[in-house]
Parts: structure tokens; sequence; C-alpha cells
């Protein structure tokens, strides 16, 4: 755990680690986090669907008609923004993010 400067940064894994417009999943506690990679930055979400629990870190990255980046869910297709979560369809912010940096080559999350 990387605590440094009191905001509970942790540390997950090498920024190398997640290819450009991949996921990996990574478990922190009791969390199962999806961490993305898109051409501009890195997100962080839950990695278990809202929905039904399907695994969002082996879903399919793409654009929203609003052009922000979302994930489809391989199982039952619900997609969500990357950057707030939110359910393209009902709008409704279902899926939790994290905050993500990398420092100093490593991807570091915090939880709360």
């Amino acid at each position: 755990m990387n605590d440094t400067d009191g905001s509970n940064w942790i540390d997950v894994a090498a920024a190398t680690d997640v290819d450009e417009g991949q996921a990996i999943e990574v478990v922190v506690g009791e969390h199962i986090i999806a961490l993305f990679r898109t051409a501009d930055r890195y997100y962080a979400l839950d990695g278990l669907c809202s929905h039904q629990g399907g695994p969002i870190a082996n879903g399919e990255l793409s654009l929203t008609d609003q052009g922000k980046s979302c994930v489809t869910c391989p199982w039952h297709g619900w997609q969500y923004e990357l950057e707030t979560g939110i359910q393209t369809v009902n709008r409704q912010p279902l899926q939790q993010t994290f905050d993500v940096r990398v420092k100093q080559g490593r991807l570091e999350l915090r939880l709360s």
C-alpha cells in the first residue's frame, strides 16, 4: 500500500501491464477492479457488472454516440462509460469508478 501523501493510493500494477484499448483485472482487498487504458488515459471500474456480475475487464471498448469511452459487458451487453460508470441506456451511474493515476511507471488506485 502506498499512503505517503495520506490519500490512500494503492499500487496495483505496472502501467505497461495494460495495453492500449485493453483491460486487466486486479484484486484489491475485497474489490475486483477492471483497469482500462485508452489512447489518452487509464480508468478503473468495479470489475463485476452491476447487472449480473459479468467480468467487465473482458468487455469490449468502444465510444458512445457522444464520443465517450465505454465498455460493453461480455455477458449481456450492458455498456458503461469508463469515466463515470454511467450505464449508457438508462443514463444512471450504476458501475462504481475509482481514481487511478500513474506514478513512476506504476498504476495506483484510490478506493475511497
